[in-house]
């Protein structure tokens, strides 16, 4: 079985790209029955990992050529985009290089913010989605337990964590080169997920003077909003109070945007024109791209964001030979399993043989018994007889008249029994 990873990111594909191929909330479930629909003749099991910044596709295949071209028909079909035009800003690999990437990828090496810890969340809930889809075979199954495992170390024994910059620290630094001191602006977090969660954390360190939570379910909005200090909003009714705010930061699941055009452009004319600072880091975005030609807007995407969260990197450069190292050693061990997999019939087909000269000596030893014949007798013949059945293959390839097949043979029972070499 090899394994396939088959998909693009924020190096290879503009946002608008990556919005045709994302799978925002219950959607990437939806996502997961059809890519299963369209190519689990080929490939049997199937992942999806959808993020703001990459959509993967892990397959694990006997037939990967053919994996891979239904694998292209359906990225092409859900991006309606001619095959040639999507390859341009695809990346396909192959065992071994599939395993490397998925685990520098749970290892926040292929992120935009190097060393972010939300990917392995992301991923995690990729495998949980593929297994409630019954799509997690045991190959994928093990990659992504072995993928876990080497994000732990790696984040457990390297820096790669520290000194992060993430994107919710740049929102942050942008917003004060608008606004300065945030401890006089308002607020409001549009969304109510992880990567809201931390936003929230570092722009409520500035204690500004008010913050509210808008999220379709309420219930979450509130409890979030609690945490901080704030109010929850329903979405219905941000038409009648966004222009109180002056940092909006948006991440929901919405196929569609939130906030359009007009719903902005009505908001700066209540503001009397003061500036609003807009960060969408959703995908599918949550604020239309023509807000930004709003002279009074400052709207931030998650590719944005990108230049500035690259300033932090080079503090924790240092700590990627390490984390490559810890990798490398994932990836051999990982490999190692997968071939002891291919002797699996093998094995299973000389279990049964020895179990069958069992039940042949076994069944010749009740007949003994039967007639009354001594058990220490029995016993001798019992283990006599088995060990010269087991041992007739091995003893016809030693006698061979062939002097080739004698020495191999002779190498081999050495081997197999431990014999000395000596002999």
């Amino acid at each position: 079985m090899q394994l396939l990873a088959i998909g693009l990111n924020h190096q290879s594909a503009p946002l608008a790209l990556r919005e045709r191929l994302a799978f925002p909330g219950d959607q990437l479930r939806q996502g997961l029955g059809e890519l299963r629909e369209a190519i689990s003749d080929s490939a049997p099991e199937q992942a999806i990992l959808s993020t703001c910044n990459r959509t993967e596709l892990y397959l694990a295949t006997k037939e990967a050529s053919a994996a891979r071209e239904q694998a292209l028909d359906w990225l092409s079909h859900r991006s309606n985009m001619s095959q040639p035009q999507l390859a341009a800003h695809l990346y396909e690999h192959v065992d071994p290089k599939a395993v490397r990437h998925i685990f520098r990828v749970a290892s926040g090496l292929d992120s935009m913010v190097l060393g972010e810890p939300q990917i392995l969340g992301q991923l995690k809930q990729a495998a949980r989605e593929a297994h409630e889809s019954g799509s997690l075979g045991l190959h994928l199954h093990q990659l992504f337990q072995r993928a876990f495992s080497v994000a732990k170390e790696v984040r457990s024994d390297t820096a790669i964590g520290e000194a992060s910059v993430s994107m919710a620290a740049a929102s942050v630094k942008l917003s004060q080169r608008i606004f300065g001191d945030l401890s006089k602006t308002s607020m409001l977090f549009i969304g109510a997920g992880e990567m809201i969660g931390l936003c929230l954390a570092h722009f409520a360190a500035h204690h500004p003077q008010k913050l509210a939570v808008a999220n379709r379910t309420v219930s979450r909005g509130e409890a979030l909003a609690r945490e901080y200090g704030g109010q929850a909003l329903a979405l219905t009714s941000l038409s009648e109070r966004l222009h109180e705010f002056d940092i909006v930061v948006s991440c929901t699941a919405s196929s569609l945007p939130i906030l359009g055009l007009g719903l902005i452009e009505r908001a700066l004319k209540k503001r009397r024109h003061r500036p609003i600072f807009l960060v969408d880091l959703a995908v599918p975005r949550d604020i239309e791209a023509e807000v930004s030609s709003l002279s009074d807007a400052f709207l931030y995407t998650v590719d944005d964001l990108g230049a500035m969260v690259q300033e932090g990197h080079q503090a924790r450069k240092e700590a990627v030979g390490q984390a490559e190292a810890i990798i490398d050693q994932g990836v051999q061990t990982f490999l190692q399993w997968k071939e002891s997999r291919q002797a699996v019939p093998l094995i299973r087909a000389l279990g049964a043989h020895v179990e069958a000269l069992q039940e042949q000596e076994l069944a010749l030893a009740q007949r003994r018994l039967a007639k009354g014949d001594s058990t220490e007798d029995v016993l001798r013949a019992l283990a006599h007889g088995l060990s010269q059945k087991m041992l007739h293959g091995a003893y016809s390839s030693l006698s061979s008249a062939d002097p080739h097949t004698r020495d191999e043979a002779a190498a081999q029972v050495k081997r197999l029994f431990r014999l000395p070499d000596s002999l």
